[in-house]
């Protein structure tokens, strides 16, 4: 109890200074995925992707065979009456692709991303003519215009919503010419999912801990990057508050209890990922000591999520877990070197796991397993 209150106090203290169509897999070139580049030297022998432009090559076939297909489609729609309902394309004119709304977003994300960072992309021209057609200032209003339905307020909450932050930021940090004109398109929209979090985080009483979309911690760790990015200071300052009302007490998470059978994030390692964002570095270890300590140990260790069905869109959600899990070890590692070196090959041997099944699997994969490797590399490219 005293070290709960200590560190508390030691929040505050510091607080008060500011806080420092579908294609098959044989249209893809033959130089596929599963002959991923390697790194050799890894302590325990396990092999580590190379993000080299190769491999965006490959990457950007994955959101460039979804974004413009409609079929199948999960709307995730509550109907106010019988004309409520519509084509997926009617409904959503910007991000009708890659089976839901979310994921067409960050399909979306992901192709700004692999432009910004490989501009020599086979495919360049394509997707920028792809992203102009699908962010033009129409397709952004019919996008807002559904958010504005009776039924549609809590629409894509709040997983959704990250992820039109982070395309928003993507872009927003983008020395492009086309990303002027597509942040200027995307603006109305960005400032509507700004405004609903603000509406709505004041109301959540108690975080939701899953390993699924409705996660706090990862609705408000994108988010927050994207306050960060643009200074949208009344934004930032509300989720570093909310991250703190929701998890600052917490200690022990049982990290053995993960992963869920349907997990893509992992419950602990989102919380400690808004919290190494929000807290100061002093805080944020004594913080981490109470919640997940073995994470300092050069000795911790955490196994692979192992994918049983490729083609239940459930299951393959592990898939994605292995990808997130490395994201948030990379995250530490650039944050906190001298703390958390040890973690790069944990996370190096969770990509290298899932990151050949990219290329051929099943589209209850395909249509968004793609962007959550290519955060993660992003993530690990400066290593």
């Amino acid at each position: 109890m005293k070290r709960s209150l200590s560190l508390l106090m030691l929040v505050l203290i510091i607080s008060c200074k500011g806080d420092p169509e579908v294609k098959e897999a044989s249209e893809i070139e033959s130089d596929s995925i599963k002959e991923k580049s390697i790194l050799s030297g890894d302590l325990l022998g396990e092999d580590r992707v190379e993000f080299t432009v190769k491999e965006a090559n490959n990457l950007a076939e994955l959101p460039l065979n979804c974004i413009n297909t409609q079929y199948p489609n999960k709307l995730g729609q509550t109907l106010e009456n019988k004309e409520a309902i519509g084509e997926p394309q009617e409904l959503h004119p910007a991000f009708y692709g890659c089976f839901d709304w979310h994921s067409s977003v960050h399909a979306h994300w992901s192709m700004v991303s692999l432009l910004k960072q490989f501009p020599d992309l086979k495919k360049a021209e394509t997707i920028r003519e792809k992203l102009k057609e699908s962010l033009s200032a129409e397709n952004i209003q019919g996008e807002i215009d559904y958010f504005k339905r009776e039924q549609s307020d809590s629409f894509e909450r709040t997983y959704g919503w990250a992820w039109l932050l982070k395309l928003a930021e993507e872009i927003e940090t983008w020395n492009d010419p086309l990303a002027d004109e597509l942040g200027k398109n995307l603006a109305p929209l960005t400032d509507l999912i700004v405004k609903k979090y603000i509406e709505f985080l004041p109301k959540l009483n108690y975080p939701i801990r899953v390993g699924e979309h409705s996660n706090t911690a990862f609705g408000l760790s994108f988010a927050y990057d994207y306050a960060n990015a643009v200074e949208h200071t009344k934004l930032k300052e509300l989720i570093s508050e909310r991250a703190k009302d929701f998890y600052l007490s917490d200690n022990n998470c049982p990290l053995t209890w993960e992963p869920g059978g349907f997990d893509f994030l992992s419950p602990c390692l989102e919380e400690v990922s808004i919290m190494s964002r929000v807290l100061p570095k002093n805080a944020f270890e004594m913080w981490l000591e109470d919640f997940l300590p073995q994470l300092k140990s050069e000795d911790f260790d955490v196994e692979v999520g192992e994918v049983s069905d490729r083609t239940d869109g459930k299951l393959v959600h592990l898939d994605g877990l292995n990808f997130s899990r490395a994201w948030v070890f990379y995250g530490l590692i650039n944050q906190y070197p001298e703390k958390f070196s040890h973690l790069k090959e944990i996370a190096d041997r969770h990509v290298a796991h899932s990151f050949p099944n990219l290329v051929g699997d099943s589209y209850e994969g395909g249509h968004w397993l793609g962007t959550f490797a290519i955060y993660a590399l992003q993530e690990s490219k400066d290593m």
